[in-house]
This record gives C-alpha cells, sequence and structure tokens, in this order.
C-alpha cells in the first residue's frame, strides 16, 4: 500500500504545480469542466482535502453538519490549497488510514479506494487546471500509468459510462490509435487531450 500513498503524493504535488502557477487574472477562467472556472475547480479540490481529516478520524457526511459549507478558499486561495492538502496528506500518511472504513456520501468504503478516487480526482484535475491556465499538461507518466491499470478507477469509469456519463464524468471520447497513456486517461473521463 506504500505504493499507493506514494502516487497520491505523486498526484498532490501535479495538482500542487498547478495552483502555485495561476495568475492573479486567472482565477475567472473557464477550466474544461464547463461548470467550473479556475477558482471553482481549486476550490472542488481544497474543499475535498478538508473532508479528508474528518472522513478517516470515522467522520459521517450527516455528521458533519454544514462544517464544510460556505467559501472554502477566503482571499488567499494558494495557502489555503497548502494548508489543506498538508493536512490532508498528513491524514493519508497516518498508520492505519488506508485500512479504515471511511463513510463517503455512497457509502462505507475502505481507505484504500477513497485513496485511489482521491489520487485519480487530483490528477485528472491537474490536467484541467493546467489546461485552463496555459501550464505544462504533461502528468507523471508513472502516476498516469498506475491510474490507467488500477481495476477500482477502471471500476468506476465503466460504471459512468454504462450510465452514459455522469455528474462525475462525461461521455467517454474516441481515443486515436497509438494514443499515449495520457490521452487514453483523459479520453476516458470525456476530454480531449
Amino acid at each position: 500500500m506504500s505504493d499507493l500513498l506514494d502516487l497520491h503524493g505523486q498526484a498532490m504535488k501535479e495538482f500542487d504545480r498547478r495552483v502555485r502557477a495561476v495568475g492573479p487574472t486567472q482565477w475567472a477562467d473557464p477550466t474544461p469542466c464547463t461548470e467550473w472556472d479556475v477558482h471553482d475547480l481549486v476550490e472542488h479540490l481544497v474543499r475535498e482535502q478538508l473532508w479528508v481529516p474528518y472522513l478517516l478520524e470515522g467522520g459521517t457526511i450527516d455528521g458533519a453538519g454544514g462544517r464544510f459549507d460556505g467559501d472554502a478558499m477566503g482571499e488567499e486561495p494558494v495557502a489555503t490549497w497548502e494548508l489543506a492538502s498538508r493536512e490532508a496528506r498528513t491524514a493519508w500518511l497516518r498508520p492505519g488510514s488506508l485500512e479504515s472504513t471511511v463513510h463517503l456520501s455512497f457509502g462505507d468504503a475502505p481507505g484504500s479506494l477513497y485513496l485511489w478516487q482521491m489520487t485519480f480526482d487530483l490528477a485528472v484535475h491537474a490536467w484541467d487546471l493546467a489546461r485552463a491556465i496555459g501550464a505544462d499538461e504533461r502528468l507523471d507518466p508513472s502516476l498516469v500509468r498506475a491510474l490507467l491499470e488500477s481495476e477500482q478507477i477502471s471500476d468506476d469509469l465503466d460504471a459512468a459510462q454504462e450510465q452514459g456519463g455522469t455528474g462525475m464524468f462525461a461521455p467517454a471520447r474516441p481515443v486515436p490509435e497509438g494514443a499515449g497513456d495520457q490521452a487514453v486517461l483523459l479520453a476516458r473521463t470525456g476530454r480531449a487531450a
């Protein structure tokens, strides 16, 4: 499981690098996630990180009440991201986090499944953010390969595509012959590399 923790660390670095590259006038720019601008996309990931310590400590969605509602970014979005991501990463690195049962919106799941989902979300949204701000879009090849080979991620993508795309993923796009791993991963989520 240390490999999964390493992959998560790499995905966190990928997203972090793009957050730090957002220019002061880019926060309202559109992203490949058509319902979100740059601010909304980063806030989505900040909010996800804020949930991690709470959920890994046994918290529930219902039990959270409104503790994660409202503006998650404040006046200093990069600093807010730094703090939220550091706290989430620290929670993941605690002994037993991957073996714990996590109470998610779709039901109880092992911590390892939750970490796969968080790793995937960080990586794909790192690409979204890079595309939105004109930064380097290349993701770490070993991270991309691991996500493509993950049964957990593949099952999630397959289930979404069987439903014609869901709120989480747009319908898959065709992949050109000879496309690289990153193009394949992005196409499975409805993104055109």
